[in-house]
């Protein structure tokens, strides 16, 4: 993901995302319904992280790529059965005069609902690490622990708790491939999953309630503040997943405050689909030299060390509580 650094562009589409909704009486949650939710498991999801970057970094062309797309697609194939799961391959030309094998990976829940919702993440990891302070380690690829990582493990522990308590209406989990490929002022070669998938739709005319993206959402110290895109596309649904999420004790983690317009997978889907996705993703408001997201961010430091399941476990808990419960 890419972070909008202009300070001009970022107070009008701040200004823009509070004055403005297109959705005035739209209501996307429920109130309490008295549903029993599902127990989230804070210990699989981290494992789920151990065991993505025990495969190395996820860049693609490499082994590590290749195989933890077969794991990612044999884990989804045990909670959704093999019907349900779908690998969609594709190509793209990368840097100096290479092809990207890439694959987005689908997996249908309820399948037989025609009330959805989409829940998505990107798998793959960034192949430098050019924010790193090091010189020498910038051409790293980086092991993205909780970019990357994080998301993917709360989707997949998800699917978990899909296989033995089917969801009330259908949930699609999409982990896209590609997007943190690009250079720095590149944006054209990064989501290029996403923009795959929504270019591309698997299931013509896909109409989903609404999408929701989890991106670093495992790190230490993690705010999800209200994300700017996010606010634009679909205000209601970020009021009231934000408020979902003060009910449930998390308001430190998820305040009530606007934070930055990042470019992210959600950009993309927004532009080229008919349904509004949103962003939960940690950063903060720049201030000094900081760039408004964690300083392991595409740095080598993004590994195991730095990912807190209590974390995972807020997030995991307020997707269960939103699905379960809310809808």
């Amino acid at each position: 993901m890419r972070l909008l650094r202009n300070l001009l562009v970022i107070t009008i589409v701040v200004s823009l995302a509070t004055a403005c909704s297109t959705e005035p009486d739209l209501i996307y949650l429920k109130s309490d319904q008295g549903n029993a939710v599902p127990a989230f498991s804070a210990d699989s999801a981290f494992h789920f992280v151990e065991r993505q970057v025990s495969f190395g970094p996820r860049v693609p062309n490499t082994e590590a790529h290749r195989a933890a797309a077969e794991w990612k697609l044999d884990v989804l194939r045990q909670y959704a059965g093999a019907s349900g799961v779908y690998a969609q391959r594709f190509r793209q030309p990368g840097y100096d005069g290479d092809t990207l094998d890439l694959v987005n990976i689908i997996a249908a829940f309820n399948p037989m609902s025609t009330d959805r919702i989409m829940i998505c993440a990107h798998w793959d990891s960034r192949p430098r690490s050019d924010a790193d302070a090091d010189p020498a380690l910038a051409s790293q690829p980086v092991l993205g622990a909780d970019d990357g990582g994080s998301g993917v493990a709360v989707l997949l522990e998800l699917a978990r708790i899909f296989r033995d308590n089917p969801p009330p209406i259908g949930v699609d989990i999409v982990l896209f491939d590609g997007e943190d490929y690009g250079r720095e002022g590149d944006l054209a070669n990064y989501f290029l999953g996403s923009r795959y998938w929504a270019q591309n739709p698997p299931v013509p005319g896909y109409q989903p309630r609404f999408g929701i993206l989890l991106d670093m959402v495992g790190g230490k110290g993690a705010r999800f503040p209200k994300e700017v895109y996010s606010l634009n596309a679909a205000p209601n649904l970020v009021n009231e997943i934000w408020s979902l999420a003060g009910q449930m004790g998390y308001s430190e983690m998820f305040p009530d405050e606007i934070g930055l317009p990042i470019q992210d997978d959600h950009v993309i889907l927004n532009q080229y689909t008919s349904f509004s996705t949103i962003d939960i993703i940690h950063h903060r408001r720049p201030f000094g030299d900081m760039t408004g997201f964690p300083d392991y961010w595409h740095t080598s430091r993004d590994n195991l060390d730095i990912i807190d399941p209590k974390v995972l476990d807020a997030v995991g808990k307020l997707m269960v509580e939103l699905i379960y419960n809310r809808l």
